[in-house]
């Protein structure tokens, strides 16, 4: 497995080895005995799966209190992948990193706890497993909008997002601040 350090601290990327023959493919997703966080030890609490058509626009979505750290990557298409360091505090606060998850490049993203997260399927649909660091709590769960001027992200096709009900009525960053997680 290669490891690509990001611009921003705890993001990574990682390219995991892939066996090939005539039978088809194996990877390794996730060990525990790998460190995905050089800070801190990643246990998974609960793994999501998501089907989206393309265009659809996921996030960006955070929960707190009770943050997750998420090892992210796709099963089926493609994704344009986003995490955005929205840490009270923190000397990297609003900027973000991106990368293109594939079935294909068999990418994965490490988000840490304590950053917004989100994708937009650039393929004809997407299927998008996550593992986590902590359970999905409802009453924990936030959202700030995918187009928030604060960050300015260069989605793939803004324009033409797909949004949830609550994604689309999210509120922007600066009236999110009481609900961000401190650096």
């Amino acid at each position: 497995m290669k490891t690509i350090e990001t611009g921003l601290p705890g993001v990574l990327i990682h390219v995991p080895r892939i066996f090939s023959d005539t039978r088809g493919s194996f990877f390794e997703a996730y060990s525990d005995t790998r460190p995905v966080d050089r800070h801190a030890a990643f246990k998974v609490a609960q793994v999501n799966v998501s089907e989206s058509s393309q265009f659809v626009l996921r996030g960006l979505h955070f929960q707190n209190p009770r943050p997750q750290a998420k090892l992210v990557w796709v099963l089926e298409g493609e994704v344009f992948d986003v995490a955005v360091d929205i840490r009270r505090g923190s000397p990297t606060f609003g900027r973000w990193e991106a990368t293109y998850l594939s079935r294909k490049n068999r990418r994965q993203m490490f988000v840490p706890a304590g950053f917004a997260h989100g994708f937009q399927v650039v393929s004809n649909s997407a299927t998008f497993c996550y593992a986590c660091s902590e359970p999905y709590r409802a009453e924990c769960d936030r959202v700030i909008p995918f187009n928030d001027p604060a960050f300015g992200i260069e989605w793939p096709e803004p324009q033409r997002a797909l949004l949830s009900d609550k994604d689309a009525a999210a509120k922007s960053v600066s009236d999110m601040l009481e609900h961000l997680p401190s650096a």
